[in-house]
């Protein structure tokens, strides 16, 4: 029988396996695994307002740390942000638009994961959670970055939701506006149109979006309310994939509707 080290089992015990461009990727994975594993179970034990609060800590220490690693690592002769920063605009634009999309397909291919093994029911509970967390954690990063107050209201919330992944993959803009709400419009939705190339009706966001939206307007601000205008399968306007209105209510008043409130805990569902 040939010999086959495909996994080091011909390595003298304690030798590691041999480096590969295989074995980066693998590394990267079981990185981003254990860093979301341990922010989903400080979410479940401590809250998720803490949890966020918290990995806003501890990503500020990781990064630099992780920089420093592969700095080192691969003998650069500057940092890893003057290194990107050398690609030139261009390039980094297309970079972080090729991050954004695979961003997007992990969402995808997750809920096609759980679809095929336990339903749509099960796929669309575990979407709506993951969406809701993700929706909070977007708006207080987006704070952090941008450098939005605490209760920014709708000025907050505008560069807020300019700065989302999603805003560079999808074809968004706002309209209806006042000086106590507007209407965020979704005018090309990168998965919709996929789904409508292959000929299949629009996926039922309403549920997903709602919680969404509700979680990100809290994060920005509490007094920011949230309403579906058009969303599948509630689809009421033609000129675009869906609509969201946000508004103000009265600092410290009742909160109808959704948003307002803290974030939910889903793990502990």
């Amino acid at each position: 029988m040939k010999n086959d080290d495909r996994f080091g089992a011909q390595r003298p015990a304690g030798v590691a396996p041999a480096a590969s461009p295989r074995r980066i990727f693998e590394a990267v994975r079981q990185i981003a695994v254990h860093y979301g594993l341990w922010l989903a179970e400080t979410a479940h034990q401590l809250g998720p307002e803490a949890a966020v609060a918290l990995e806003s800590e501890v990503g500020d220490a990781y990064m630099p740390l992780l920089a420093r690693r592969i700095e080192r690592a691969l003998d650069l002769p500057g940092d890893v942000e003057t290194a990107l920063a050398g690609l030139g605009q261009e390039r980094l634009e297309k970079l972080l638009t090729a991050l954004s999309v695979s961003w997007l397909a992990a969402d995808g291919v997750w809920f096609r994961a759980v679809e095929d093994a336990r339903g749509m029911h099960d796929a669309k509970r575990v979407n709506d959670t993951c969406w809701s967390r993700l929706g909070y954690y977007e708006a207080l990063r987006a704070r952090a970055v941008l450098g939005l107050p605490g209760a920014g209201g709708l000025a907050a919330l505008r560069a807020a939701l300019g700065a989302r992944l999603v805003g560079r993959i999808n074809q968004w803009d706002f309209v209806e506006e006042t000086p106590d709400a507007f209407v965020l419009r979704m005018v090309a939705c990168r998965v919709q149109s996929a789904r409508a190339r292959q000929g299949l009706p629009p996926y039922p966001c309403v549920s997903g979006g709602t919680v969404e939206f509700a979680a990100f307007a809290a994060g920005i601000d509490p007094a920011i309310r949230v309403a579906c205008v058009s969303c599948p399968p509630d689809t009421t306007r033609p000129d675009c994939a869906c609509a969201w209105r946000f508004s103000m209510q009265e600092r410290g008043g009742a909160s109808g509707g959704r948003g307002g409130a803290s974030p939910p805990d889903p793990l502990d569902k």
